[in-house]
C-alpha cells in the first residue's frame, strides 16, 4: 500500500489536471481505498490543517461532485463523506 496510495493520487490527478488538485485526489483516493472517510481522521492521518481539508471537501461536493457529505458534526466541524457516483466513476476509469 505505501508505493499504491501516492501512485493513485497522481493517476487520478493526470485523469483530471485541470479540476482535480493532489489534496481532492488524496480524499478521493483514501475514501476509496478505506483509509478515512471523515475529514478530521483525513487532517490527522494525513498531517494536514483540518481547515484545508475542510474546504477541499466542500469544492469536492458543491463543485465538482465527486463526494456526497453523509453527516457533519457541528461542535468539531468534522465531516463525514462519501464517494458519489461521479466520484466512483473518476476512481473506475483512472484504475
Amino acid at each position: 500500500m505505501t508505493d499504491t496510495l501516492p501512485r493513485f493520487i497522481a493517476l487520478l490527478v493526470e485523469h483530471r489536471p485541470d479540476k482535480l488538485s493532489a489534496l481532492g485526489a488524496a480524499i478521493l483516493a483514501s475514501v476509496h481505498f478505506g483509509i478515512c472517510r471523515d475529514s478530521r481522521s483525513f487532517a490527522r492521518v494525513f498531517g494536514i490543517a483540518h481547515a484545508l481539508v475542510l474546504r477541499e471537501c466542500v469544492a469536492l461536493c458543491e463543485d465538482q461532485d465527486l463526494i456526497e457529505l453523509e453527516n457533519r458534526k457541528e461542535r468539531s466541524q468534522r465531516l463525514f463523506y462519501a464517494l458519489s457516483p461521479g466520484g466512483l466513476s473518476l476512481i473506475r476509469e483512472a484504475a
